[in-house]
């Protein structure tokens, strides 16, 4: 019996996408207010990336190891490197990655991962503890999140509350999305230490939403809405602001379809009949992109900026940046110099790599 939260009509419901008819404008990389430069290559399926006080770079390879670009150089040698019963097949392995808010003193990274046990995959949070460049696996935070293939989610982000985010998939299974008992096809949000926040939708459940497809991306504004990006079915991907026990639809609708079975959000946005497939996002707080959403697309291989309304509930206008240039683009995130970082994922098994990718792009304002 589903929880009686998720039937709660919100008093708002973001009803701003494209039948709307907001035109997405294609601009030339000749005309970005942003130097371009590359600071890591070679890589394997760089999956995300979070950045210390000091401003070391920590990123993921999907097929197991944590990495981290200091002073400007890629260290040859990984902080960490799992093993079994962790497994890479398909589109798990290593994915998020988070600091903790107090990292400089404690050195605890978050990390998300697949793992094989008793022939069923899964998906599990963990805690490591770094010392010198190598860490170590510290605590188990969260486990036993249905996995799979296709459809993991896996990204991790601490939000302005200081409580740690997770974005997971439907592991293929789409009715686990409206199982209030799954973690599947959900927004979790639990404390550092794993325990379920007292003020979470459902009592004791680290559940936030549900309804969620392929959710791979989440950000906060300047006023604290969290926008979440999702893979649709078959385009319709979407972006999503992020209600607390609210119910995103899926799979009983995506897009701009309703359903008389439960009251559900519409999204922010969603690409209708085109596909982004989008990833990573970062919400840009300074200089030429300053109050905008900024999405990394892996399909549709561009950067997308899209600016809102004051509030940040009403999309204005969607640019499309860097459209093909790049290939696949997994993670977006900002520098707390305004610095604009991007990590290509074209050795997914479904881009076209070059012989220097997968590669970390700087974007440092002209």
């Amino acid at each position: 019996m589903k929880n009686k939260i998720f039937n709660v009509l919100y008093n708002t419901i973001f009803r701003n996408h494209n039948k709307n008819n907001i035109k997405i404008k294609s601009i030339a990389s000749r005309q970005i207010p942003y130097e371009i430069e590359v600071i890591a290559e070679n890589l394997y399926v760089p999956w995300a990336i979070d950045i210390s006080n000091e401003g070391n770079i920590y990123f993921t390879e999907r097929s197991g190891a944590v990495r981290i670009i200091e002073n400007e150089k890629l260290n040859p040698q990984p902080l960490i490197t799992f093993s079994s019963p962790f497994i890479s097949q398909g589109e798990g392995g290593l994915m998020g990655i988070a600091l903790d808010p107090n990292f400089s003193n404690n050195h605890y990274i978050y990390i998300m991962h697949s793992y094989l046990e008793a022939n069923q995959v899964y998906n599990r949070i963990i805690r490591l503890v770094e010392n010198n460049n190598i860490a170590s696996i510290d605590q188990i935070i969260l486990d036993k999140i249905p996995g799979g293939s296709i459809h993991n989610g896996g990204r991790i982000k601490i939000g302005p509350d200081q409580k740690l985010y997770i974005t997971t998939g439907d592991a293929g299974n789409p009715a686990l999305a409206q199982d209030p008992t799954s973690t599947a096809g959900k927004i979790l949000r639990i404390e550092l230490d794993g325990s379920i926040p007292k003020d979470n939708p459902i009592i004791n459940s680290p559940i936030y939403s549900l309804g969620h497809r392929n959710p791979q991306g989440l950000a906060w504004n300047s006023k604290n809405v969290l926008y979440a990006s999702e893979h649709g079915q078959s385009a319709h991907d979407e972006i999503n602001i992020i209600q607390p026990g609210a119910n995103y639809g899926w799979p009983i609708v995506q897009g701009d379809e309703e359903s008389t079975e439960v009251i559900t959000q519409k999204p922010l946005i969603h690409s209708g009949e085109v596909t982004w497939a989008p990833s990573g996002m970062t919400f840009v707080n300074q200089g030429p992109w300053e109050g905008e959403l900024l999405v990394a697309t892996l399909r549709g291989q561009q950067l997308l900026g899209i600016s809102l309304n004051g509030k940040g509930t009403v999309v204005k206008n969607v640019e499309s940046w860097l459209k093909n240039e790049y290939g696949r683009l997994r993670e977006v995130v900002q520098g707390k110099d305004g610095s604009i970082y991007l990590a290509t994922s074209n050795k997914d098994g479904r881009g076209n790599p070059d012989i220097n990718d997968d590669r970390i792009f700087r974007l440092t304002p002209k």
